[in-house]
């Protein structure tokens, strides 16, 4: 493969591209996709920034210092905010389990919410409880008549929750969204290459195409060009969702969601790689352009066994048997992400499963090369593919 080699299969990529990019469906499936992404980031973040009275408890007393604080927290969140005394320890935890309270002051000392903070013992100003620890250990710590908006680092209170940390909601939907994401890239893009390469086929284009260039570049050429137009796509709805997250400060860009983005964004890649050019094969072997969706079939069932088993997973946790999928390449686009969004796969395991999948895309590219160089020519009979491994170049 030398320098004309890839000129001569990049004219065949770009081709695919400007056709592709022209047609009408292209462009509305990417506006409605960007309204799609828009919507489910600032939906969620409008509904939760609703005002609302905070009733925060503080034990045994009545400290003028922290009662400002804690409405000092309530204006930073936009929330408004209630003092009420709390007699005891016991007390304050069966108010906070019951849902009375939304955290408790314990003696200026830490602050007791109902579940502890995912992140540890601390937590970031976003939220009510953070915003809280804050500004308590600020009017704990200045001298009388200095000014308690003075917010330094390493002066918070420590957050301790009455009952366990949860799991991430926020990771759980983010994982939802690029389990989606992922399932439908791969599937609608795959469809249009065996489509593609159906319809050159059945209507003797690639005859003419296959006088000046090899098999090889033709397929190329066609999953680089698919390849562009699907990244692009992703690329707009990337900018799209941290557009929208930053405005309406989303959930979403923060902690281990954003690594649950990512993360999916590296298997789609790898997914993509892996299904392109199996389904450039597929389109070659058909001899009617009505048998497109038949001969993609058989490719799709791993993918969507593993998609529709993913949402089960990500609300109430793997099993051994999906921790085997994402040690099999074909379901491991899905099922990887799936399994880091609930924190149950460590990076070896991620390291491990993408090695395979790229081991499964070399052998997979080289066997739908040979399949497509062979078949892509055979017309009128259904072509089978125990015929075309058994046979030589037509």
């Amino acid at each position: 493969m030398n320098a004309a080699w890839w000129r001569e299969t990049w004219l065949f990529a770009r081709r695919e591209i400007e056709e592709r990019s022209r047609a009408r469906s292209f462009r509305i499936t990417t506006v409605i996709m960007i309204f799609a992404v828009a919507a489910a980031v600032v939906i969620p973040a409008l509904v939760s920034h609703h005002h609302k009275v905070e009733k925060v408890g503080l034990l045994e007393g009545s400290d003028s210092a922290l009662t400002q604080a804690a409405i000092a927290a309530g204006r930073v969140t936009g929330n408004q905010v209630q003092v009420v005394p709390i007699g005891s320890l016991d007390a304050a935890r069966a108010e906070l389990r019951s849902g009375a309270l939304v955290a408790v002051i314990v003696d200026g000392r830490e602050v007791l919410i109902k579940q502890q903070p995912v992140t540890g013992t601390t937590s970031s100003t976003a939220t009510f409880s953070g915003a809280l620890a804050q500004l308590v250990g600020v009017a704990q710590r200045l001298p009388p008549g200095a000014s308690r908006l003075a917010l330094t680092n390493g002066i918070a209170l420590p957050i301790r929750g009455v009952e366990p940390a949860p799991r991430s909601l926020a990771n759980r939907f983010t994982g939802l969204g690029v389990d989606l994401l992922i399932y439908l890239v791969i599937f609608f893009y795959g469809m249009a290459i065996t489509q593609s390469v159906g319809e050159e086929k059945t209507s003797r284009v690639v005859e003419v195409l296959l006088a000046t260039v090899r098999p090889t570049q033709l397929l190329t050429g066609k999953v680089i060009g698919f390849a562009g137009l699907a990244f692009a796509q992703m690329l707009v709805l990337g900018v799209t969702f941290v557009v929208c997250g930053v405005a309406v400060g989303s959930h979403a860009l923060r902690g281990t969601a954003g690594a649950v983005a990512l993360i999916g964004a590296l298997w789609l890649i790898l997914g993509y790689a892996l299904y392109c050019s199996a389904f450039a094969a597929a389109g070659a072997m058909i001899t009617r352009q009505s048998d497109a969706g038949y001969a993609a079939l058989p490719l799709l069932i791993p993918l969507i066994a593993a998609y529709s088993l993913s949402s089960s997973v990500l609300f109430n946790g793997a099993n051994p048997f999906y921790h085997v999928l994402a040690f099999i390449p074909w379901t491991a686009p899905v099922a990887m992400p799936t399994l880091f969004a609930i924190g149950v796969a460590p990076a070896w395991e991620m390291i491990v499963s993408a090695v395979l999948c790229v081991l499964a895309t070399i052998a997979t590219a080289r066997l739908a090369g040979l399949v497509y160089q062979r078949s892509v020519m055979r017309t009128g009979a259904r072509v089978k593919l125990r015929q075309v491994l058994r046979a030589g170049p037509t």
